[in-house]
């Protein structure tokens, strides 16, 4: 039996543009309700999408200097800052001097942070939009993103 609005065969050659065309306007469609999803989630755990991201980019085991977040983020320094201050605020992190230079500060989780970073990458992993793929097919679906993804890692940042 046919999915509602499952495609009902492959198009022709000369349909490629068209085929390529409906299967970006579909990814756009999946992208966004997932972004909506996530949003929603992270909103309820009281951050903004910037703020848990640059939470979940850290690791809890090493901290890292804000410029080297900047350029996990791919952010300017000046948007990590702000950023930082929110996660401070939050008590999910604390700038302390880096033992190895003196003159830097580095961005340490907190044991709040470590909880509330398990909490985003719960959000962030949530799986249920696919639920109604088999085990065969979710493989080639990544395989597929994959191939036309840029190793997922999306550009910029903001606050």
């Amino acid at each position: 039996m046919r999915q509602q609005g499952a495609p009902t065969a492959a198009p022709a050659p000369s349909d490629r543009s068209a085929l390529a065309g409906d299967t970006m306007r579909r990814i756009v469609h999946v992208a966004f309700a997932i972004r909506h999803q996530q949003d929603v989630e992270i909103a309820e755990l009281g951050l903004t999408p910037a703020v848990a991201r640059a939470l979940y980019e850290l690791d809890p085991d090493r901290p890292l200097p804000a410029r080297d977040l900047a350029e996990q983020l791919q952010c300017d320094r000046s948007n990590v800052t702000a950023l930082v201050d929110k996660l401070e605020q939050a008590g999910l992190v604390q700038r302390r001097v880096d033992p190895t230079d003196r003159r830097q500060k580095t961005l340490v989780v907190t044991g709040a942070g470590r909880l509330m970073r398990q909490r985003v990458h719960e959000v962030m992993s949530d799986s249920r939009l696919l639920d109604g793929l088999t085990t065969a097919e979710l493989a080639v679906l990544r395989e597929l993103v994959w191939k036309v993804s840029d190793g997922g890692r999306p550009q910029g940042c903001g606050t």
